[in-house]
């Protein structure tokens, strides 16, 4: 099934036009009547409302500094839902040479306390760092005293070296929280020309697109002006909803002192320029480090499929990811030999430099994670990508290559590497490859459990995902096996004991545990009610919007899901009527839910089994899955009658 994609890239040559007279970088004075403000006109439930936004960025004609001036005024309804906006966060990167800095920092909690206001500067010491990476620091603030009726201002300057300026960092306009009014401003000097990728469906109410004298030169301005915006509305099943968006971003296309100087124009100068990096291009030319270890017996091998998946294998077993994402290396090939551990471009290009050097056509494909959004093809620009796969070329096509998961093999790759599109870079081209998952990922729930005569249920409960689920499912055990154990009390309710994980030898990820539960059967007289289902049932519908579909459906998988329950009756005991089957399927076959039951012996096994053929759909198919999903929900809620014999 095809995705549909509602993104809009606009020339900003052709459709922001006609600006209305609007003043841009005036920031209203601050209000009493902010204060006293009990909901918002917007979203009367919003815990919290922009009251204005200003994103300003500078280019300093004599240095090609990059200025990003921020000015916030947040009222805050709900503090206790408005965690986001109770403290400041402001990542700053460096390189080797390179840093940015943090100036003019100012923030504020205002309060109306016995009918006036009262300011409470954010301290200093409120400040602290926090390294998120090798070349990232995170400085954070927290306002102090804050209320239900606070409101919050704080404002910053960030200094960018102009070896950073490459693309412009990204601006969001459609958040969570509703705004009263945001702005977006680029000020640039003529001689420095970007492209502005604008994304999204919402209008600006005031634009600006020209030429004018600032700061005593030349400048090209952009300036969009947006009022009375709601919240974005959320919609379950899809993956990243940043892609729908509305957002801007600029991205670094020439620059004219005395020469013209090209940047950024096609993903084929991007090849040349990674290859020309020391920090990709460069380490997939130390052919050394693949002679020397390459694991043993691959020139035996008879095709190159064969020796591609043992290599692959070699790689995939021998390293472990460090869970930096990147397409550049940050401590090099060589160390990564060394240690075991690298990130994910050291551990991937490593395999692309094994597969060329076993004489394997192979290549690196650049791709950006679903977390990260989707790659820009109109506008090609590296740093829309931050992943870095291998991909081998043979007679039936290119297969695609993971060495980062323990768990994934050819064309099997985790949930976050499939998002529509990878460049594929060859020694010599580009080629745009579509990223469709055609592998399945499948649940299988199974319970065996025992009715005891005082009207208790126990029994043994398994868990077991195969494929990308698998993946997913491993590394959210990884991050915290504790808390990955703790979800299944919290998600069911149950008592479970002696909670085991682990991957079997076929890949497999599957926990299984004892359960035992008082509170499953309703005694009345002679009889014992009880849902056949346990604590399997699917207790609500999800496909539960009332409101029309905007975006396509996204479960990254086409998939299977089994339930399956064999309950053992107690001895001396009837079932007054076994609860009907059902099955319903679409006319295409791409949904179809099961719900079978069966009475075997003093066994009673219930199966429900939910098939999902694609991994997207169009929002179309939404009301099919609303149906099929309520379905579901109401033939897992029938209950049973156990009647004790006379």
């Amino acid at each position: 099934m095809k995705k549909i994609i509602l993104v809009l890239v606009c020339s900003t040559n052709l459709i922001f036009i006609n600006a209305q007279k609007h003043e841009f970088l005036n920031p209203p004075k601050f209000s009493d009547a902010d204060l006293s403000k009990g909901k918002s006109l917007l979203d009367e439930n919003t815990p919290a409302e922009i009251l204005y936004k200003s994103v300003h960025y500078r280019i300093d004609i004599s240095t090609g500094d990059l200025h990003r001036e921020y000015v916030y005024r947040i009222k805050i309804y709900n503090k206790d839902k408005a965690e986001d906006w109770l403290n400041v966060e402001v990542p700053l990167y460096k390189n080797n040479t390179d840093q940015e800095t943090l100036n003019k920092f100012k923030a504020f909690t205002y309060n109306l306390e016995n009918g006036k206001v009262v300011p409470l500067k954010v301290e200093k010491s409120s400040k602290y760092k926090s390294k998120e990476s090798k070349n990232t620091t995170v400085t954070k603030f927290a306002f102090p005293n804050v209320k239900d009726g606070s409101v919050l201002e704080y404002q910053y300057e960030v200094l960018t070296p102009f070896a950073f300026l490459y693309t412009i960092p990204e601006v969001v306009v459609e958040l969570d929280t509703p705004s009263l009014y945001t702005e977006y401003i680029l000020d640039t000097p003529i001689n420095i020309s970007y492209n502005i990728n604008y994304t999204g469906s919402l209008a600006p109410k005031y634009r600006e697109i020209q030429d004018r004298t600032l700061y005593g030169a030349q400048y090209k301005t952009y300036r969009f002006g947006f009022e009375n915006l709601k919240g974005f509305k959320t919609e379950k099943f899809v993956r990243n909803d940043r892609n729908f968006r509305t957002k801007i971003g600029a991205e670094l296309n020439s620059t004219n002192f005395h020469e013209l100087r090209l940047y950024s124009s096609s993903w084929e100068q991007i090849r040349k320029r990674l290859y020309e990096h020391e920090d990709f291009g460069g380490e997939l030319k130390k052919s050394k480090l693949a002679k020397d270890n390459m694991p043993a017996g691959i020139s035996e091998m008879k095709t190159d499929l064969e020796k591609a998946n043992a290599i692959f294998a070699y790689v995939q077993k021998t390293f472990t990811w460090n869970k930096d994402r990147g397409i550049y290396t940050e401590d090099g090939i060589k160390k990564l030999i060394d240690t075991k551990i690298g990130n994910a471009a050291e551990i991937n290009l490593f395999l692309v430099l094994l597969l060329r050097e076993a004489n394997i056509k192979a290549d690196p494909l650049i791709i950006s994670t679903v977390d990260n959004g989707m790659i820009n093809l109109v506008s090609p620009n590296v740093t829309n990508t931050n992943f870095v796969l291998a991909v081998v070329e043979t007679a039936g096509g290119f297969q695609t290559y993971d060495a980062t998961s323990k768990q994934s093999s050819m064309n099997e790759l985790p949930l976050r590497d499939w998002n529509e599109y990878g460049i594929l870079l060859g020694k010599d081209k580009t080629v745009q490859l579509r990223m469709t998952n055609t592998k399945p990922g499948n649940t299988f729930l199974t319970i065996e459990a025992k009715i005891n005569e005082d009207g208790s249920v126990s029994g043994a409960y398994s868990d077991k995902d195969t494929g990308v689920f698998a993946m997913y499912v491993k590394d959210n055990y990884d991050e915290n096996p504790d808390k990955y154990k703790k979800q299944y009390k919290e998600n069911f309710a149950v008592d479970f004991t002696g909670i085991d994980s682990k991957v079997l030898e076929n890949g497999e990820f599957e926990s299984t545990m004892k359960f035992s539960s008082t509170d499953m059967i309703d005694k009345i007289g002679k009889k014992m009610i009880i849902n056949p289902m346990l604590f399997l049932n699917k207790s609500s519908n999800e496909f539960d919007q009332i409101e029309e579909r905007k975006y396509p459906i996204d479960f990254g998988a086409a998939s299977t899901k089994v339930k399956k329950i064999i309950l053992e009756i107690p001895e001396g005991y009837t079932v007054e009527e076994i609860p009907k089957s059902k099955k319903i399927v679409t006319e295409d076959k791409e949904i179809e839910y099961s719900y079978v039951v069966e009475q075997k012996g003093n066994k009673l096994e219930v199966t429900a089994t939910t098939k999902v053929a694609s991994p997207d759909y169009p929002k179309e198919y939404y009301p099919a899955f609303k149906q099929i999903w309520g379905v579901a929900s109401k033939h897992e809620n029938q209950v049973i009658s156990l009647v004790k014999k006379s």
